[in-house]
């Protein structure tokens, strides 16, 4: 049910003018695909999206917040720090904040692509605006993290090579250099690590959450409220739970074929989510096995060259 108006309660309007600064150039998508630059201020996103000022927080560029997701009545909030993304998705338009941004503009480009009706037919897909819009943002997180953990394999693996030749072979040219760059680089590790690890455990999350599960389906509202489930089941019951059970175990009131149109659309909705998360998780969980090995391989480096310090340092 769309509002008519949107009120600010006193302690929202507080949050706004002491620690929000969200106003800024924003590049809207629409439902047709068609792009708009917008000058838009807290308000105007708060009344646009129908969210709160605690959500906007998240937003403002300003404020340090990790990688977070949030599912709200009538819109998704993403503030994907890795990228610096920071967007808005409604069931008809997104959001997207500081699109000239480098690490935004590859994210423009691709959502200007795809969002249009005609790219949906060729790509087979039938999927609401709000998920293919979440797909574009997903996919290019994974490619921005994959790029960055290819370039700390390139830079890693041969410094460490070569620090483990001068120890072995010229231990007196091995230098405060060789070690400040393979620190420098573990340090790296480290925080791209963090990075990736954050956004798979938000991922999940939302895929454990029923109440996230819900409200993220923008398009379809379904009345949850209407439904019941026989036996251990119920309306409360998470939506994973639904989808494991057996089709014969549901039933509706006095045998209401509209209701049992519903919960099996809560079947489906599931396989939908399910589907647009795990596409991300996996790719996600795949560079977390390859920066676990890159850092074993630091870790056996840095032993190494412990060793060999103290072979050096015994009496003759």
């Amino acid at each position: 049910m769309v509002q008519e108006g949107f009120a600010v309660d006193k302690e929202e309007q507080k949050l706004i003018t002491r620690g929000t600064s969200v106003t800024g150039n924003w590049v809207l998508f629409d439902i047709n695909g068609k792009r708009h630059i917008l000058d838009l201020d807290k308000y105007a996103i708060m009344k646009r999206a129908n969210i709160n000022a605690r959500d906007l927080r998240i937003l403002d560029p300003t404020l340090s917040y990790p990688s977070t997701i949030l599912g709200r009545e009538r819109a998704i909030v993403l503030n994907l720090e890795v990228q610096h993304i920071k967007a808005v998705i409604t069931k008809e338009e997104i959001l997207l904040r500081d699109p000239s941004e480098d690490n935004v503009v590859p994210i423009v480009e691709q959502l200007q692509r795809r969002l249009t009706p005609t790219s949906a037919l060729l790509e087979g897909q039938e999927s609401p605006f709000e998920f293919r819009a979440l797909e574009v943002v997903l996919e290019a997180i994974c490619s921005f993290l994959d790029a960055r953990t290819m370039e700390l394999q390139v830079a890693t693996y041969p410094a460490l090579d070569e620090l483990t030749f001068k120890a072995s072979i010229m231990f007196k040219q091995m230098s405060s250099f060789n070690l400040d760059r393979v620190r420098r680089l573990k340090s790296a590790m480290t925080r791209l690590t963090n990075r990736v690890q954050k956004v798979r455990d938000e991922l999940e999350q939302i895929l454990d959450d029923e109440g996230g599960i819900r409200v993220l389906y923008l398009s379809r509202k379904i009345s949850w409220s209407s439904l019941y489930i026989s036996g251990e089941y119920s309306a409360s019951s998470t939506i994973g739970s639904l989808s494991k059970a057996s089709r014969a175990s549901i039933i509706t009131k006095d045998n209401d074929v509209e209701e049992l149109e519903m919960l099996l659309e809560l079947l489906v909705l599931w396989d939908i989510i399910a589907a647009y998360f795990t596409f991300t998780i996996g790719p996600l969980t795949y560079l977390m096995l390859v920066l676990v090995q890159l850092r074993k391989y630091i870790t056996a480096t840095e032993d190494y060259i412990n060793i060999r310090v103290r072979i050096r340092e015994l009496p003759l």
